[in-house]
């Protein structure tokens, strides 16, 4: 994996430099094998001791663009619970289905597969199935805080989401930021008819 590290409020040592390259080896094994990671390292970012030094970790790989940030009492604390989440969301990406295509694809074997036993008909589990996954089975009340678009992005990536919905500043309006598959980010501003 390539790294670049970066380094503000303190000086970056070779010693310093080599570490944080043997610790970000941790990813090599769940990464895509040309991923590149950019670091950036600030000391005394707080004046709280337990938060004083912050790692921002950015990790380009197979396409995707994760991002991590971490504060502890020491670089290398900090860059050890960076790398715990960074790894996590790593995997995550790669476990979750990728397009509509590969869903209707499952859902398409799954049709197939019934019909070659002979029953187009679905049997009453898969009609019960069919029924809670169109019903809500959970809801999440946020409190919106005003925020504009780079930070909506910001949060998103720091979270690992696809899709990130937040109270636009500019404008009062509820937005939702996205990724799209060539890295870039989309945003959905709603429009109630009549007004704009």
């Amino acid at each position: 994996m390539k790294t670049t590290v970066k380094a503000r409020n303190l000086e970056l040592t070779e010693r310093l430099r080599t570490e944080i390259a043997r610790k970000l080896r941790r990813l090599d094994r769940v990464a895509h094998p040309d991923a590149e990671a950019t670091v950036e390292l600030i000391a005394h970012a707080s004046h709280a001791t337990a938060a004083s030094h912050v790692a921002e970790v950015t990790l380009h790989t197979n396409g995707s663009v994760m991002r991590s940030v971490s504060a502890g009492p020491t670089l290398i604390a900090a860059i050890d619970t960076l790398l715990d989440k960074l790894e996590r969301q790593v995997v995550r990406s790669k476990t979750r289905q990728r397009s509509v295509r590969e869903r209707d694809h499952d859902e398409a074997t799954a049709v197939l597969a019934r019909e070659a036993r002979g029953s187009g008909a679905t049997d009453a589990t898969e009609a019960e199935a069919a029924a809670t996954a169109a019903s809500v089975v959970r809801i999440k009340r946020f409190d919106m805080v005003p925020m504009f678009e780079e930070d909506a992005i910001a949060q998103m990536n720091e979270l690992g989401h696809e899709f990130f919905v937040f109270l636009n500043a500019e404008n009062q309006r509820i937005c939702v930021v996205y990724a799209r598959r060539d890295g870039t980010y989309g945003l959905i501003e709603p429009v109630v008819r009549g007004r704009r």
